[in-house]
């Protein structure tokens, strides 16, 4: 089985097959409650033209592998063998599309610099320098079952993109994480380039000044470990819930010395969510824990 056929299994029967159901149903869209964690409320959306999955209450979404990979918490290679062992079985679950082809895929029709005032207008709301988005970020056009779309967008090692508009978040596989080697002594590392790209506003920097792993999803961490194991001094920047707390404690685990800097935002959700309610003081709080060795 593909990448693309994996990505081609509809969201809505895997989850049925789990016994996983739609609470509210709307046109083109269901909401689920999360199957990942304890949810009163449906928040969990699953994008049926798309056949791309959204959680509301952890900010995480994408494909059906990484549906896969965060319901097993399995790797890649994991994830696709799970899927081609059901594939053997088609009653498990129903390709998203009447056919595996262009059709009802994601088909990326052109990567630009980065200047739609819609999307830098999205990037000002959330107080990102847009000198620092353009240098970091393109600008993706695509289609999803014939009809065009654009989002910001944020390349990883892999070759795929992380896409971001006020709308949509999800990405183009491949999915993987996004490194940025300048074989420094420290590296710092994001749950999302969301937070890298307020990381770099905070410090007035349109390029880093220490090596970056940008995790793209938390699920993804063990394909960092052999990039972060050779650092001195490693800074972590991952969200305050469960799941990033849980990333931080496995990185302490490989790394020699771990930085924690979630306490400069303990009472926000992310590090973007502190920049766009701290803008104005942010500097003197953060520069003395940012300082990196030159």
């Amino acid at each position: 089985m593909t990448v693309e056929q994996a990505n081609n299994i509809s969201i809505k029967y895997f989850l049925s097959g789990k016994d996983i159901f739609s609470v509210k149903e709307k046109e083109g869209y269901g909401m689920y409650r999360s199957p990942f964690r304890s949810d009163a409320e449906p928040s969990f959306k699953v994008d049926y033209r798309q056949n791309l999955w959204y959680d509301f209450g952890t900010g995480e979404g994408g494909t059906m592998i990484d549906l896969v990979m965060k319901i097993n918490q399995c790797s890649f290679a994991e994830a696709m063998r799970k899927l081609s062992e059901q594939a053997i079985n088609p009653a498990s679950f129903s390709f998203h599309g009447k056919e595996l082809s262009n059709k009802g895929n994601i088909r990326i029709m052109k990567v630009l610099p980065l200047a739609n005032n819609a999307l830098l207008g999205y990037l000002a709301e959330r107080k990102i320098n847009l000198e620092t988005a353009r240098e970091q970020c393109c600008e993706v056009h695509y289609k999803v079952n014939d009809k065009s779309y654009f989002a910001v967008g944020f390349t990883n090692d892999a070759g795929g993109y992380e896409l971001r508009n006020r709308y949509f978040k999800g990405c183009i596989s491949p999915k993987g994480i996004t490194t940025i080697n300048k074989s420094k002594d420290t590296c710092v590392v994001f749950e999302g380039f969301m937070d890298y790209l307020s990381y770099l506003t905070l410090k007035n920097q349109i390029h880093p000044q220490a090596d970056i792993v940008v995790l793209n999803s938390v699920i993804l961490l063990e394909r960092a470990v052999d990039f972060l194991k050779r650092y001195n001094s490693v800074h972590v920047c991952m969200d305050n819930d469960e799941s990033g707390k849980q990333a931080l404690a496995k990185i302490r685990n490989v790394c020699k010395n771990v930085i924690d800097q979630s306490e400069f935002y303990k009472n926000h959700k992310d590090l973007n969510e502190f920049l766009s309610e701290k803008s104005g003081i942010i500097h003197e709080q953060i520069k003395p824990k940012f300082k990196m060795k030159r």
